[in-house]
């Protein structure tokens, strides 16, 4: 086999187009992926067979085939394409694609326009799509990595489908690797042997183009002079040396790994926490987004079943405003394992909540006479406070008297959660109220 220094200049690599764009489908069915839209029995693939085209939007993580998907659709039903950026195209940009899609030239009334990341546009950018949509003028197809819930404005999302494209499995990304070894001219001139490939599955984070691009530079970066390749697990780290986690601070990946932070320490999972915590560290979050989390959540989900929570959670953001990364990811790791271990109560977010509904329903109920401030004459003549009896002068600082408006008396909002601290609280509340709130 010639060497692979002569190869390399033989062929060009400086010059050859990446590995991920060579090995790019030319047909729905090289696809890999994505069977519930172009499968056999896929919905994208029905509406194809029967000559239909909605427009739609194609959400999904990085590399998973949103613009090949594009293309092909446009190419099986034989429709001229046009693709947009929304990184550098404007509204005038727009606006000459649908002239020139509702004249008679190069393109008709069933043109595609694709426009890539377009939760990057603006309102104003995506209302100059609505009326060549809603008329038919144009075909919209929008690929975007974020949540069209929250990205694309509600009246152009109602006039497209959305579809959901998924990161590709791990076997679906190991025959990417074969089908790149088998069919692609460059590769095809080393002798690769895949060693371990659990390294380049976890720098790929189910991107196809990561884990093609990846696996090329591997390969390039290990060629001898006899074209030997071996690809395992501590090349591909010295080749790509810091894989940061794929996380974007203002994307979905940001509320989704945050939810599923809070929702682990919830379900009391310390280990779970840990893992979405070093998911943040390792993405760059900052460090008190992180820690306000966690005092919610020591409200919110623990509570009164354990007060020292709100405690710890309020140090904690104390001391990693003092301290930065990346010291305070010990800090927040104390702290969110020991949130995940506390006893966990609701019992004060739902007695608010319900108190506020209440407020909603009843309106502004007027204050009782007997508990009204009295600091002029003339309100004491009216005998506000006048019923008012004084806490600490009752038999264990307690009496009976009245604190709710009328209407209300006897509402129970605060329902004591089942543990240990709480099961205290409901042995008070009866002794003292003797059932009025139903304790």
């Amino acid at each position: 086999m010639a060497c692979a220094r002569w190869y390399l200049r033989a062929t060009n690599v400086e010059t050859a187009e990446p590995l991920a764009e060579r090995l790019r489908p030319r047909t729905l069915e090289e696809v890999v992926g994505q069977e519930h839209l172009v499968g056999p029995s896929g919905v994208l693939r029905k509406a194809l067979a029967g000559g239909m085209l909605p427009s739609m939007i194609l959400w999904g993580p990085p590399g998973v085939g949103k613009t090949t998907l594009a293309r092909l659709i446009a190419q099986d039903l034989k429709r001229p394409f046009h693709a947009l950026s929304a990184i550098n195209s404007g509204v005038k940009d727009v606006r000459e694609v649908i002239e020139q899609a509702g004249g008679a030239g190069l393109f008709t009334r069933s043109a595609v326009l694709f426009i890539d990341e377009i939760h990057r546009f603006s309102k104003a950018q995506q209302d100059s799509l609505l009326g060549a949509v809603e008329k038919g003028t144009i075909t919209l197809i929008g690929a975007t990595t974020e949540n069209p819930s929250f990205e694309v404005i509600p009246a152009l999302l109602s006039r497209c489908q959305v579809y959901v494209l998924q990161a590709l499995a791990e076997e679906q990304l190991l025959d990417l690797l074969q089908r790149a070894m088998a069919k692609d001219a460059l590769l095809q001139g080393f002798s690769i042997e895949l060693k371990g490939t659990d390294a380049l599955l976890r720098a790929s984070g189910g991107d196809a183009r990561r884990l093609l691009n990846t696996f090329e530079l591997c390969v390039l970066s290990a060629s001898s002079d006899g074209g030997k390749v071996v690809i395992n697990d501590a090349l591909v780290k010295e080749v790509v040396q810091n894989n940061a986690a794929r996380y974007d601070k203002q994307g979905e990946q940001h509320y989704d790994i945050i939810s599923a932070f809070i929702k682990s320490m919830r379900g009391s999972d310390p280990n779970a926490a840990v893992y979405w915590l070093a998911r943040m560290v390792e993405g760059g979050e900052d460090p008190l987004f992180i820690a306000r989390r966690m005092v919610i959540l020591a409200s919110e989900d623990i509570g009164n079943a354990n007060p020292n929570a709100l405690l710890m959670a309020t140090t904690t953001m104390q001391a990693a405003q003092m301290i930065g990364w990346p010291e305070s990811r010990i800090i927040l790791s104390q702290c969110a394992i020991y949130l995940a271990c506390s006893p966990k109560s609701n019992a004060s977010y739902v007695a608010i909540g319900a108190a506020q509904e209440a407020v909603k329903a009843r309106g502004d109920l007027p204050v009782p006479l007997a508990l009204r401030n009295a600091p002029t004459k003339l309100m004491k003549q009216l005998d506000y406070g006048k019923a008012y009896r004084y806490s600490h002068d009752g038999e264990g600082n307690f009496i009976d008297q009245e604190f709710l408006p009328e209407g209300l008396s006897g509402t129970t909002f605060y329902s004591p959660g089942d543990n240990p601290r709480e099961r205290e609280y409901a042995a008070l509340l009866a002794k003292l109220w003797k059932g009025k709130y139903g304790a």
